[in-house]
């Protein structure tokens, strides 16, 4: 089992940057790679980057290339997304996952949010216009 705890989230201005953080715990070790995810009201889950657990590989979705960049301390075993040049249509609650189970490509991907078996409880980031 694996405990996934987010932070980070809030209001924040058009424009502005925010940091999200997401702390795991327990079975660590067997994680392949670990995702963030967004749901806006309305719409489905959304991959928004994944990365490996070794952290040499990462993947974005279009939308947020060359704005958003996940990152991981295994020391801390924490994995962070920093988000700049932030727009209202990034508003949503924001999920940490973690994947065991899939190969490191298909979490990578994320074409499917059920590819990883744990979740947190979600943050919410409001963008104001």
């Amino acid at each position: 089992q694996v405990q996934l705890v987010e932070s980070g989230g809030g209001l924040v201005q058009a424009g502005g940057s925010l940091r999200l953080s997401c702390a795991a715990s327990g079975s660590i070790f067997s994680i392949n790679a670990m995702g963030w995810y967004r749901q806006a009201p309305g719409k489905q889950r959304e991959l928004v980057a994944a990365i490996t657990s070794g952290g040499s590989n990462t993947n974005y979705a279009d939308s947020v290339k060359g704005r958003f960049t996940i990152s991981r301390d295994n020391a801390k075993n924490t994995v962070y997304l920093q988000m700049n040049s932030l727009n209202p249509e990034a508003t949503a609650v924001y999920y940490c996952a973690a994947g065991r189970r899939r190969t490191t490509i298909q979490l990578l991907c994320g074409a499917n949010w059920y590819s990883y078996e744990s979740w947190g409880r979600g943050t919410q980031v409001p963008v104001a216009s």
